[in-house]
């Protein structure tokens, strides 16, 4: 009916996920960046302790989608450990140098993916004719398209969401997931004015680290970002988000009765 999935990178904000109510994770590592290929041990100790279906974000590096051989073989690789370890799917996308779509590596992905399911990353937010990558991911038979509508926000995006609704009921593609600024309130907001019953949000917040030593001006990544924020899911948002969503299909279902 409908799917809350929750993005987490490490076991901590899988088990937060899971206690709010989350349908379904989906796994990656430093999120913070928008998310690369997580380890197969960090996947094998959420699998351990929590019980929801994982689906695995593989992406070998920040950046763009036009893979080089190299990062395609690792890809290629990745899928085959995922569905061997025993994820739910797999979330790719990969692009040609005009925006389109990659058509062979994308098939020779979801052949490595053997049966598990298959999501559409937001590759397909940046790509040239997201139409026509609509009707593609079809062909591929894509389960899922997670979209922001090509904006920096889902809400921004809310218009093209609608197009590719109108085109999901027309030729039977891939579900929509809404992604990107995903709240509680926002959920509320597309479910009275579209037709997306997937969403898929991080519900982070900001939690300050236990150290108390601190040697303060020595970054080890981005000098903007502190050492000693731990981003982390918080299960009363995906609890609210879980509620939004329930609430709003008991309401529908009882129209129906």
């Amino acid at each position: 009916m409908y799917t809350l999935e929750c993005c987490v990178d490490s076991v901590e904000s899988a088990l937060a996920a899971e206690k709010g109510g989350a349908d379904r994770l989906e796994l990656c590592s430093a999120l913070i960046i928008g998310g690369i290929s997580p380890s197969i041990a960090l996947f094998e100790q959420i699998r351990r302790y929590v019980h929801l279906p994982v689906r695995v974000l593989l992406r070998p590096r920040f950046g763009d989608f036009l893979y080089t051989e190299y990062e395609f073989e690792i890809l290629k690789k990745e899928a085959e450990l995922f569905r061997q370890a025993g994820a739910e799917g797999i979330v790719i996308g990969c692009l040609r140098e005009d925006g389109s779509l990659h058509m062979e590596q994308m098939r020779d992905l979801i052949g490595a993916a053997g049966g598990m399911k298959i999501t559409l990353h937001r590759a397909f937010d940046v790509c040239a004719d997201p139409l026509w990558a609509y009707e593609q991911a079809k062909e591929l038979g894509i389960d899922t398209i997670l979209t922001s509508g090509q904006e920096s926000s889902c809400i921004k995006g809310m218009p093209l969401i609608k197009r590719l609704c109108s085109l999901c009921e027309e030729i039977d593609g891939p579900r929509l997931m809404a992604g990107a600024g995903v709240t509680p309130e926002v959920i509320g907001q597309f479910l009275s004015d579209t037709q997306v019953k997937a969403y898929h949000l991080s519900a982070k917040t900001i939690l300050e680290s236990s150290m108390r030593y601190r040697r303060e001006g020595v970054p080890m990544g981005l000098p903007a970002m502190s050492e000693y924020s731990i981003f982390r899911t918080d299960s009363k948002i995906v609890a609210q988000a879980k509620k939004v969503l329930t609430d709003y299909f008991s309401a529908e279902a009882s129209k129906e009765e």
